[in-house]
């Protein structure tokens, strides 16, 4: 056991829990009415011991809306740290929010729906576990094999009554690294006044030994003379807490969000434990961007249902997105030459005078056999905003401009992002950041040709990033990749 001066107290190992209330009628949650769309995004930053962001649902979100957003969470490391930036006080959580017929995406977690109802929802879902210790963090962890991060996946129940919601879960791993499995309880009510909505909560969890070993044990093989072996087998954690949230306008919430609770004797006894108490908050906010189904804010009839597709093609570039490609810098990469190629689909979600917003998902091959990486997909979904420009005497359409931002998944990591963080002992990730831009022009106005009429042709840049460093869901990856490429696109 550390003595406790170099020793930290437990204040993460949280979970929030969410109330996952569904609109009655198209128009009101548990009691609660919107202006324009009921919608409201709530998000709950959690983990009892094992997760630190839960899911992120929209709360009565119609099928097909889709939502960005971030927030801040505030929390440290149970684990003893060598500088601030392991302590981790402030961590920033990208969100990536849809809610389909079928499928959803809640921030750090998604699945699909098995049933769901005004009453009953069942789900199948994935979501990602932040826990994880990194023996090169501190030298009392010299000699212990490294906690791995990892993604669980199992069945979620929420069964929701006028007293409130009752909600069971279970989970395992995905990634054959903890091995382990936990089920999770709660119960929430929530409160509504006007815009404002309290949603207290209470919850209790249960982790298996193999869960709560990976996390909390120590081998005999990693035991030393002042880290003695220790194997807590499963443990309980209750937790009680509060959420609320602010919906400012009928696209834009605000959240604020709070969580207490404990563990049981097998986790506070652990060596690598100060105690079993914990605290932690989340505050952010999301903005509502429109409905892929049900087009609510596509004021234009003749637009209705607009779709496009996009292929592209393009090679890897030396410079940034921001800053370098932006003003002019096409030059190829230095560091690895390798080219992409791309199909994207595109559905309008909302219309604008000034610009429109879309949803987009895009299928990306990375040609990297010369640079000894194979070739290989990777995947984004995002919304982008695009504007129009027009000339000043004919009122005509000259150009377009997007920019976008979401989520890629690559199943390789790309060789450039390998070689330039290993150049500075930084980390990878498969999944990151994804931004966008682009800039194209009608080619009806170099051609009568009826299939030309609606289609396009310009420049993409597409962009992989961890946002500075700053985001643990994205591995505190402190850089990324760029690509320059030419497409072609169509609209329907």
């Amino acid at each position: 056991m550390l003595p406790v001066s170099t020793r930290y107290r437990v204040v993460n190992r949280y979970r929030f829990d969410l109330a996952k209330i569904r609109t009655m009628n198209g128009d009101s949650v548990m009691g609660f009415r919107f202006r324009r769309f009921p919608v409201l995004l709530l998000l709950v930053c959690s983990t009892v011991p094992a997760q630190e962001v839960a899911e992120i649902p929209f709360l009565g979100a119609a099928d097909g809306s889709a939502a960005l957003g971030g927030g801040i969470r505030f929390g440290q490391s149970p684990y003893l740290a060598s500088d601030n930036d392991d302590q981790r006080e402030l961590d920033l959580i990208p969100l990536y929010l849809y809610e389909g017929k079928h499928f959803f995406a809640r921030g750090v977690s998604g699945g699909i729906h098995l049933l769901r109802n005004d009453t009953l929802e069942v789900n199948l879902y994935g979501q990602y576990r932040f826990q994880k210790l990194d023996p090169a963090s501190h030298s009392y962890y010299v000699g212990l094999d490294k906690r791995e991060q990892s993604l669980d996946a199992g069945l979620e129940f929420a069964l929701r009554t006028q007293w409130g919601e009752l909600r069971f879960d279970w989970v395992t791993d995905t990634l054959n690294r903890h091995n382990g499995n936990e089920l999770h309880y709660s119960y929430r009510y929530r409160i509504e006044a006007g815009p404002w909505t309290f949603s207290p909560y209470v919850a209790w969890t249960w982790q298996d030994e193999n869960l709560t070993n990976y996390y909390f044990g120590i081998s005999e093989s990693e035991a030393t003379s002042d880290r003695p072996a220790y194997l807590p087998g499963d443990s309980t954690w209750v937790s009680f807490g509060l959420n609320s949230s602010w919906q400012a306008t009928d696209r834009i919430v605000f959240f604020g969000n709070v969580s207490f609770g404990g563990a049981d004797s097998g986790v506070v006894n652990s060596p690598l434990v100060e105690e079993g108490s914990f605290s932690t908050a989340f505050a952010g906010g999301t903005y509502m961007f429109g409905n892929a189904r049900r087009p609510d804010y596509i004021m234009d009839d003749d637009r209705v249902g607009e779709w496009s597709w996009r292929v592209n093609y393009g090679y890897q570039a030396d410079g940034n997105i921001v800053s370098e490609i932006d003003q002019g810098d096409f030059r190829k990469s230095k560091v690895a030459e390798t080219n992409i190629g791309g199909l994207t689909f595109s559905k309008l979600l909302a219309d604008g005078d000034r610009f429109d917003f879309l949803g987009r998902i895009a299928v990306f091959q990375h040609y990297e056999e010369d640079a000894g990486n194979g070739s290989f997909s990777s995947y984004a979904a995002y919304i982008m905003a695009r504007g129009t420009g027009y000339s000043p005497w004919s009122d005509e359409e000259v150009f377009r401009w997007g920019f976008g931002f979401g989520m890629s998944y690559a199943k390789k990591v790309p060789i450039v992002e390998r070689q330039k963080q290993a150049s500075k002992g930084g980390n990878t990730s498969h999944f990151l950041n994804y931004l966008e831009m682009t800039l194209d022009f009608p080619l009806h106005r170099v051609s009568k040709a009826n299939w030309l009429q609606r289609c396009y042709a310009g420049l993409t840049l597409v962009h992989r990033s961890g946002i500075f460093g700053t985001s643990d869901f994205l591995g505190d990856v402190a850089g990324g990749s760029d690509w320059i490429s030419a497409h072609v696109e169509c609209s329907r």
